[in-house]
């Protein structure tokens, strides 16, 4: 019987026409982009979390981009501001270094604390709740496909019959691989080293065909499936889509 957590993993690999894992962690993120802008952002539990962590780049540019709630943005950027302006700015001025001179002693203890300033700066510039939900969710999910991979012959089937799995999703399957037992491990490697081995030199050959058009003597050669190689390749090496459109493909028909 169907657990409704398999349900967004049946449907990944049902549905795919590339990385299922990718399609997951799209679905993720747009359900915890959503949930940050929503009511939960008036929750005093979620707002101690916002406070301390803000978000980072790259989910403050999609929270930017999101016309949802632009007022609840702000007002988680307000208070994250002003958390942030708490602990560090009134110890910025005790970070100055003293002078040092004939009638002073040189000592090199500020280093210290200027490197210790920057590490606290940098730990929470770079956290952020969206991330941690998402690596939550796609370890999840990865436990999720390689128990139903060993259980459930149909999946078993789906699983390989998709396009691909990208490169840092591979890492992933492979690293649960690594906490089952060895004959699970076997067969759920086989597959994916099998398919991985193959997705490798399609897409070299893809690539490598992409540039030859470029070379007068085969302009008139069908493109195949090399079109869009380019696009599809950064996908496979970085499981990211979002910069990598085919609108310059489709110029070149």
């Amino acid at each position: 019987m169907e657990k409704i957590y398999m349900i967004p993993v049946n449907d990944a690999y049902t549905d795919a026409c590339g990385c299922p894992l990718c399609d997951l962690k799209e679905k993720a993120e747009r359900n915890y982009l959503e949930y940050y802008l929503g009511p939960s952002l008036m929750e005093p539990d979620t707002r101690k979390i916002t406070n301390k962590t803000g978000f980072c780049p790259d989910h403050m540019g999609k929270l930017n981009r999101s016309v949802t709630n632009r007022l609840g943005l702000g007002l988680m950027m307000h208070t994250h501001l002003k958390d942030f302006h708490a602990d560090i700015s009134s110890d910025l001025k005790n970070l100055v270094p003293t002078g040092s001179g004939l009638m002073k002693s040189f000592n090199t203890e500020y280093k210290g604390r200027l490197n210790a300033a920057a590490d606290r700066i940098d730990s929470r510039v770079a956290a952020c709740p969206i991330c941690d939900k998402m690596n939550d969710a796609m370890k999840h999910y990865v436990e999720v496909i390689a128990w139903m991979f060993i259980h459930d012959n149909d999946f078993r089937t789906r699983f390989s019959a998709v396009p691909f799995h990208c490169l840092p999703h591979l890492s992933m399957l492979l690293r649960q691989a690594a906490t089952l037992n060895q004959n699970d491990a076997r067969e759920f490697v086989s597959v994916l080293a099998e398919k991985n081995y193959n997705d490798f030199e399609s897409l070299i050959d893809d690539v490598e065909f992409f540039t030859l058009k470029f070379d007068y003597r085969n302009q008139d050669k069908p493109w195949g499936n090399s079109k869009n190689s380019i696009q599809r390749a950064m996908r496979f090496l970085s499981s990211d889509r979002r910069d990598f459109d085919e609108q310059q493909s489709k110029k070149q028909s």
